[in-house]
């Protein structure tokens, strides 16, 4: 559906770089990257907005690189909805229906239907300065659907609304994917968006993409060390790999596969290392149980950040405050950590 293949944009100071990558049909896509990374303007790209000096850009099998963006068939929704101020709820979902070329009276049934989908209908006489955030997304929602477009783009459409209308929209975003099948590529920084919306996701760095994968391989399975703690991962060492062995220092890992070629470190996600205890290294052949000493505890409400020494080696636990409490936690408690091999990940 959307196929973008050796995207260069040159502007002062910032440039995208050979940025190839699908949207399949019906797929939800989601842009992750760090503040200035270049994933707005791989979506201003695809809508038309700014020049692309070298690439293609196609939509729905048709290339679009040099077409105007009112004729890609795309909708966008912004992090600031961009609705017109002097125009009601009415109008301004309506606003797009005027440059159709297709039956304007479906256009407005879709309209109808939309408007009583989003809980809109009571608001349409209103103007858009006296709504609520999550009421100004849904009518920016309804603005872009209206028009049937190929493709969604959403622009950090969730960053600016307080958490119990994020909740909100993340669901009715979710639910009318499902219902209409569109295609939708969305920026955001947030990881909770993203494992919950997406199908697949890539991870973008200073203009380049680094990693697409589905949510589950780009946070589980990075393949750098900029997407291993982009994504959260804490213990990210350089290590000597041989066989099922990783050797970090003084801590040899056992894994639960044999390294491939060319792999030089170890990733460990927090909430995979498990506390035993506190106690020395249990008894018994166990795979991966380590000794280790609590340099600081930090909690941080219903979890708990656990700073850890083993053999020197800093590391990092997350485990529920309960967990903690029950387990007398403390700093300088002496415990017995683990890792299941399979939770090794290296790269």
């Amino acid at each position: 559906m959307i196929s973008i293949h050796n995207l260069h944009v040159m502007l002062p100071g910032f440039s995208l770089r050979a940025v190839d990558l699908h949207v399949g049909r019906g797929e939800f896509f989601v842009l992750l990257g760090p503040t200035g990374a270049g994933k707005s303007l791989i979506l201003e790209s695809v809508l038309g907005n700014v020049h692309v000096a070298i690439g293609q850009i196609r939509v729905n099998g048709k290339e679009v690189t040099r077409m105007p963006p009112e004729r890609r068939g795309i909708g966008i929704v912004y992090q600031d909805q961009a609705l017109f101020p002097h125009l009601t709820v009415a109008r301004n979902i309506a606003y797009g229906i005027r440059y159709l070329d297709g039956d304007r009276e479906d256009a407005y049934r879709r309209m109808d239907a939309l408007t009583d989908r989003l809980g809109l209908e009571d608001l349409l006489h209103r103007s858009v300065e006296h709504l609520s955030g999550g009421e100004k997304q849904r009518v920016a929602l309804a603005r872009a659907l209206v028009v049937r477009p190929d493709v969604l783009l959403l622009d950090e459409p969730l960053t600016a609304l307080d958490p119990n209308f994020r909740d909100e929209i993340r669901d009715l975003l979710k639910s009318i994917h499902e219902e209409t099948g569109i295609t939708v590529m969305m920026v955001t920084h947030d990881f909770t968006e993203a494992h919950y919306l997406a199908h697949r996701v890539a991870v973008i760095r200073d203009g380049v993409i680094e990693q697409i994968g589905s949510p589950e391989d780009v946070f589980r399975r990075p393949r750098t060390a900029f997407v291993a703690e982009f994504v959260g991962i804490r213990n990210v060492f350089e290590a000597r790999l041989v066989g099922k062995e990783a050797v970090v220092e003084d801590v040899c890992f056992l894994l639960g596969r044999p390294a491939r070629d060319g792999e030089r470190h170890v990733a460990i996600r927090s909430e995979d290392l498990r506390v035993l205890g506190t106690a020395t290294r249990p008894a018994g052949d166990c795979e991966n149980v380590f000794e280790a000493v609590a340099t600081k505890v930090v909690h941080k409400g219903f979890v708990s950040d656990l700073f850890l020494s083993v053999h020197g080696l800093p590391m990092r636990a997350t485990l529920t405050t309960r967990e903690c409490i029950d387990l007398d936690i403390r700093e300088d408690a002496r415990l017995a950590l683990s890792v299941d091999p399979a939770h090794v990940h290296t790269f």
